[in-house]
This record gives C-alpha cells, sequence and structure tokens, in this order.
C-alpha cells in the first residue's frame, strides 16, 4: 500500500507540478558542476543524512560566476544521545566561473571545498593505539577544476567531468588527484535527475589488515550516487539521494539515503 500511494504521489506531482528551477545546479548529490549561483540569490541548505546527522549550507551569489558558501555539519541531531558538532568551525566553499559555456567551449570553474561526508574523525582509539585521523568518512573535494557542458534534450541535458586535490584530509598519506563525473537530466519544468561516480583515487589505501577498518573500509569501487530533485515551490527544492551504490564503504550494508531541503531567494 506505501509504495502504491508513494507511486500515486510522484505521478501526481509530475502531472501537477509548475515551479520551475531557478538556476542550473551548482552541486550534483556530492560533487561540483561548473555552475554557480546568479548575482543576487542566496540559498539556504539542510542534508538530513545517516545517524541523525544534518548539515546546513548557506551559499550566495556575489557575482554571475562567483558564489560563496559555508557549512556546519552536527552528528546525531535527531534522535537520542548528545549532538556532536563535526568541527569547532564552520567548512568553506568557494566557486569562481573562468570561462561561461559557448556553442563551441564548455563552461571552466575553479573552487575550493573543504566539506567531506558523513561524520568526521580527529582521532581514533582502541584498545591497542590511538591514531590521528583528521577527516571525514568521505573526504572533501578540496581544490578542484570542473568542466561542465550543456545540450538541450527534451529538457537540459549536462556533463561534468572534473579533477580535484584534497590538501587537508591527508593523514592517511593518501594525496592522489581524483577524478570526478556526473550528468543531469531535467525530467519537465520541476523534476531532475542526477547521477554522478568519484574514483576516490585519495582515499583507496587501506588494506583487510589496516587497524582502522572497523570504522572505514574502501573496497576501491569508488563512489556512485544518483538523485531526484523537485522543485516544490518557487523557493523550495526538495532532493532524495542515495548514496555509494558500488558499496565502497565496507562498513555499511546498504545504500545510504539521504533527505536535501534548498530554500532559495533573490534580494
Amino acid at each position: 500500500m506505501k509504495k502504491k500511494i508513494a507511486i500515486l504521489f510522484i505521478a501526481l506531482s509530475f502531472l501537477f507540478a509548475q515551479s520551475e528551477q531557478p538556476y542550473p545546479p551548482i552541486n550534483l548529490i556530492s560533487i561540483p558542476t561548473a555552475g554557480t549561483m546568479p548575482k543576487g540569490f542566496f540559498s539556504f541548505e539542510s542534508t538530513f543524512m545517516k545517524d541523525g546527522g544534518i548539515l546546513p549550507k548557506f551559499s550566495i551569489g556575489i557575482t554571475d560566476n562567483f558564489t560563496l558558501g559555508v557549512s556546519f555539519g552536527v552528528s546525531n541531531f535527531i534522535g537520542d544521545g548528545d549532538m556532536k558538532k563535526n568541527k569547532s568551525y564552520p567548512e568553506v566553499q568557494v566557486k569562481y566561473r573562468i570561462f561561461d559555456e559557448t556553442d563551441r567551449m564548455p563552461a571552466m570553474l575553479i573552487g575550493i571545498d573543504t566539506q567531506g561526508r558523513g561524520k568526521f574523525f580527529e582521532e581514533y582509539l582502541n584498545e591497542d593505539l590511538s591514531i590521528s585521523l583528521n577527516r571525514y568518512e568521505q573526504k572533501s573535494y578540496g581544490a578542484y577544476f570542473v568542466i561542465s557542458r550543456n545540450w538541450q534534450a527534451f529538457g537540459n541535458l549536462g556533463f561534468h567531468f572534473g579533477l580535484n586535490k584534497n590538501l587537508t584530509e591527508t593523514d592517511d598519506g593518501d594525496d592522489d588527484i581524483n577524478i570526478f563525473v556526473g550528468f543531469d537530466k531535467e525530467l519537465n519544468k520541476s523534476f531532475s535527475i542526477y547521477g554522478e561516480y568519484s574514483f576516490a583515487r585519495d582515499d583507496d589505501q587501506y588494506s583487510d589488515d589496516n587497524p582502522l577498518d572497523d570504522i572505514i573500509i574502501r573496497k576501491g569501487n569508488g563512489y556512485l550516487n544518483a538523485g531526484l530533485r523537485w522543485s516544490a515551490t518557487n523557493n523550495i527544492m526538495l532532493e532524495i539521494n542515495a548514496n555509494d551504490i558500488s558499496k565502497n564503504n565496507g562498513i555499511s550494508s546498504s545504500i545510504n539515503r539521504e533527505l536535501k531541503v534548498i530554500y532559495f531567494e533573490q534580494f
């Protein structure tokens, strides 16, 4: 019964939803795109994650090509037990599009994003050792370069390719340059689907006998994520994401599901 109700709700939403997405996605599920927030726009974004976590984020369009953002994660925000902030200071996001997209060239953007995904581990303790981790479960993208290309194919179709290097979460000795790809496709004026894959080349040096394997396991599969975004009203977008479909994190036995709520406005 619940499944039938959900299918009916989605079908009715496709038929009657009229709100349009105000700007191209500046991020997919996790990877950045060459999209930026238009000048004079701002957004408040809250991502509800596993273990009762929440990740609020504020972004603002300084110019049409320059976007700034800050975020601050809290674990165990929903549920019982004590809440725990990821860090004592917020993470930052900076995006600057150096070339706009033309008929012949894709858009090109450079940026910095220090916000990782999941919990932040400062130190790991067990009976035998104390090790400084200084990292998120899934590392941040750090400094990155991304290109995006869009086509009109029954609604916008965008492809994105980028390189990134994490500059801070390197205590594990893995600081390789990473590669990520993704796409977004408009289904109608209100709905879009996203898909992305990060090779996680900067996070694949763990082995079966590593002492940290009871909290962080990497299978070398990379991270495959997918999502559905709905422009519910003129100022609110809702997003449902399925993370780590490739089961790269061996600790979790199921796909990680997230809900994202985005409120945007122009001033």
